[in-house]
């Protein structure tokens, strides 16, 4: 994707467009790094202009005062496994005022002038945590860029910084964008979803530091592949539902229960349904316990011998039952089919069973080849509640 790789006042900025078990451990290369890490970013070094000696978790820029729309941008930075915290890393962050300009003022310095006033930078702390208080970008004037935050980040141990650009679900001018240069995803989605407090917008981000970044010297490494990354979005599919609320619809999970947590129980070619049944009983559970803030699907994706008819009237069974209440059995022909886009989950049908965990359209945490047991079932319950965030009760802005 093209990126905005450097970027000058309004006169010129045109001619810089270019535009548990399974669970995976990091593990460094034993090569020392030899290349520069994430692809190079021209006009990143800028955030060394200026940098304070001392750095703090929350940073306000002049946006928050002079801009018409507050924005946060808040959430943890963590280590390529999306569990673990990772501390020191320094974020430098810059975007357009409310015209979609780079504009600068008398605070600005000289060399930084291309980068405008509205730039900072924080450093997260021990928990990961980091703070952003500014304004909502604009887009360019007379331009199809969509609304956007640039993000450079410096981590303790690379030598390099690397680039990360955010955008807004909510920007009608984002879904062409992402159709022609693609969703880079870089350090995590690349989409901001806001949620309102007041006049408030709030943005829960959460960095995860090296995750689809070229030549980064941290590779994940686990024996078992199963499910996207945490950090990526939870994508959309249309699964058959055979028992739930949803019955006789091909529903998307993630597009219409998104907003607070879910979950998606897959199971594929190694059916034991003495253990499903279990799991179903207790995800049914928890979907009862929290209400309209969870949202439990099984998505059975065995490949054998399959029919359609005769997957429904099975999962429809097993649904009265065990006299379940909330939670959704759906089935797919495989996950590798691509008219239902099951195969965009990644899911391995050789495994016993993969969890994924969604908070707000983003997968927060996941599982693979967990057992029905009571420490696994007080696993997911713990997982549940410590990936709320802080803004989990409010909602999203009414979308045209």
């Amino acid at each position: 994707m093209n990126r905005i790789l450097y970027i000058g006042l309004f006169a010129t900025f045109f001619n810089f467009l270019t535009s548990c078990n399974g669970q995976t451990k990091q593990e460094p290369n034993e090569t020392k790094q030899t290349k520069q890490v994430g692809g190079g970013c021209e006009g990143c070094e800028l955030m060394y202009v200026g940098i304070p000696k001392k750095i703090s978790t929350e940073h306000i820029s002049v946006g928050w005062t002079e801009g018409k729309q507050k924005l946060i941008l808040t959430g943890k930075v963590f280590n390529l496994d999306g569990k673990t915290p990772a501390s020191e890393v320094i974020i430098y962050y810059w975007h357009t005022d409310d015209n979609g300009l780079y504009a600068s003022d008398n605070q600005t310095p000289k060399q930084a002038k291309e980068h405008g006033k509205l730039r900072g930078w924080v450093k997260s702390d021990k928990s990961g945590n980091y703070t952003i208080k500014t304004s909502r970008p604009a887009a360019y004037p007379n331009d199809n860029i969509p609304q956007h935050i640039h993000l450079s980040i410096k981590e303790p141990d690379i030598t390099n910084e690397y680039y990360a650009d955010l955008y807004f679900d909510d920007d009608p001018l984002y879904l062409n964008h992402k159709k022609k240069y693609g969703k880079l995803d870089r350090a995590g989605t690349e989409l901001l979803r806001v949620v309102l407090d007041g006049n408030i917008q709030i943005a829960e981000h959460n960095i995860v530091i090296g995750l689809n970044i070229p030549d980064y010297p941290t590779k994940n490494k686990t024996d078992i592949y199963s499910g996207l990354n945490i950090g990526e979005d939870q994508p959309s599919f249309i699964p058959f539902h055979a028992f739930g609320p949803d019955k006789g619809t091909r529903t998307c999970p993630v597009c219409k229960y998104g907003r607070y947590h879910g979950i998606v129980y897959f199971v594929g070619d190694k059916p034991n349904w003495d253990e499903i049944k279990k799991w179903l009983k207790q995800l049914d559970h928890e979907s009862v316990s929290r209400e309209k803030y969870l949202k439990a699907y099984f998505v059975y994706g065995n490949s054998k011998n399959y029919n359609k008819q005769a997957r429904q009237t099975e999962l429809e069974k097993i649904g009265e039952e065990l006299g379940l209440q909330k939670i959704a059995l759906t089935f797919v022909p495989s996950f590798s089919d691509t008219e239902s886009e099951a195969n965009l989950n990644n899911i391995n049908a050789s495994v016993e069973n993969t969890f994924i965990i969604y908070r707000h359209r983003t997968i927060v945490d996941k599982y693979v080849n967990l057992k029905p047991t009571e420490q696994n079932f007080k696993l997911i319950a713990e997982t549940l509640d410590k990936t709320k965030g802080n803004y989990f009760d409010l909602n999203e802005p009414k979308h045209e």
